[in-house]
């Protein structure tokens, strides 16, 4: 049995990012970048306005309210470069500065004092000082030609989607997602809800909780099998799943000490090189790793529902994030509400609560109902804390380690 840092450093020695891929900036959402994100534009393009109102050329200097203009001109969004260097035009919120004018005064800080047959504004007075530049949007004021715009590694939100298209950037370099296999093992599991289940079995919650936690964690699902505790069966499964080329396969159950634990031996019967076997955590001590014959990764997880939950937050996704090339996570260090006591030797995985005190301070609170096999408490957690190996009692207030219920869930 090895301790979590040293099962971690193996699956991160063992990992190598994914190859990049090209794609359309609209389809980017989710995928990390691969490669930095140089600005080709100014955005803004060009000088334009932030209100609704009048331009104007103040020349550098501050121009003092009761100042009249005739109003020469107009500019509406969309309108393209004019040059003007007297008087006052009016314009429109996003509308391209007239070369010449360097200010705008809001339609709310003037008196139309003079109208033109078809009752717009002739002239106009100011009630307010007007500075140079006020509510002018400059070119590149945004982000400027050349600079950069995102670095390599972050991963695409819908806030990147818009930036790209504000850039005229029509495609993007992108990590490929990894591609997983799922098998889930036992002869008790039962997948279709609509099945009646007759005494011994049960439905199988883990298979759509590691999907959809795969998903979120930025990986492709390109197979998923319940099958039963026979050696053969399994094999026949691995190998149909290698056929679609995946670069993680995972199982759960008959990973433990049993009779009909037979995952480790299955494995090196298909020359696969199990790196290792059983991690001082809990729950999800009797986790697997390998690497099979073709250079897959393989993770066998537990089959207590808690105990696969943690091997695929801890473990799987340590191992997708470098595959995606995403930075090593990190913790946030929090507050504990209650003191908590706990086995010395184990790295404890507990499901939490995050949320602020009275005094608006963030807190957490590890959850009753920690058995491995309790899949309600997960829905009143938003956080999984770590207990450290080394201790055995945590006072309360103590500082400790807060991940994400996914890989990707905190912004920090």
């Amino acid at each position: 049995m090895i301790n979590y840092e040293e099962a971690l450093k193996i699956i991160t020695a063992t990992t190598s990012q994914m190859a990049p891929v090209t794609v359309l900036s609209e389809n980017a959402l989710g995928h990390v970048l691969a490669e930095t994100i140089v600005s080709p534009v100014n955005l803004p393009s060009f000088a334009n306005t932030a209100m609704d109102g009048f331009a104007l050329a103040t020349k550098g200097h501050e121009l003092p309210a009761g100042t009249e203009w005739d109003v020469l001109g107009e500019q509406a969004a969309g309108d393209g470069k004019t040059q003007a260097n007297e008087g006052a035009w009016e314009i429109m919120t996003g509308a391209r500065i007239p070369d010449g004018f360097d200010a705008v005064i809001p339609i709310e800080q003037v008196q139309v004092i003079q109208t033109r047959d078809d009752g717009r504004p002739a002239r106009i007075r100011s009630h307010a000082n007007i500075l140079p530049g006020q509510h002018v949007r400059h070119a590149g004021e945004d982000i400027a030609l050349g600079e950069i715009a995102m670095e390599a590694g972050e991963r695409l939100e819908p806030q990147h989607v818009m930036l790209l298209a504000g850039l005229g950037v029509r495609e993007v370099s992108v990590t490929r997602p990894p591609r997983v296999a799922l098998i889930c093992t036992g002869r008790e599991l039962i997948d279709d809800v609509s099945q009646p289940l007759v005494e011994g079995q049960i439905r199988n919650s883990n298979g759509p909780f590691l999907l959809a936690r795969m998903a979120a964690a930025g990986a492709v699902v390109v197979h998923y099998e319940t099958v039963s505790d026979e050696p053969d069966v399994f094999i026949a499964s691995l190998q149909k799943a290698l056929r679609l080329a995946p670069d993680i396969v995972i199982s759960t159950g008959a990973v433990s000490m049993g009779r009909y634990d037979f995952i480790p031996d299955a494995l090196r019967g298909e020359n696969a090189e199990i790196l290792f076997h059983k991690v001082a955590i809990r729950p999800g001590k009797p986790l697997l790793f390998a690497r099979l014959a073709g250079g897959q990764l393989y993770f066998g997880l537990p089959g207590n529902p808690v105990s696969s939950a943690v091997g695929l937050r801890f473990f799987v996704e340590a191992a997708i994030r470098t595959q995606l090339g995403l930075p090593p996570e990190r913790s946030i260090k929090v507050p504990i509400k209650s003191a908590m006591k706990k086995k010395a030797g184990f790295r404890f995985h507990q499901k939490a609560k995050l949320g602020v005190d009275t005094h608006g301070q963030l807190q957490v609170s590890v959850l009753s109902g920690q058995e491995s096999f309790r899949i309600r408490p997960l829905l009143h957690s938003n956080v999984w804390v770590v207990l450290p190996e080394s201790a055995e009692h945590i006072a309360a207030d103590s500082l400790v380690d807060v991940f994400g219920l996914g890989h990707q869930a905190l912004p920090f």
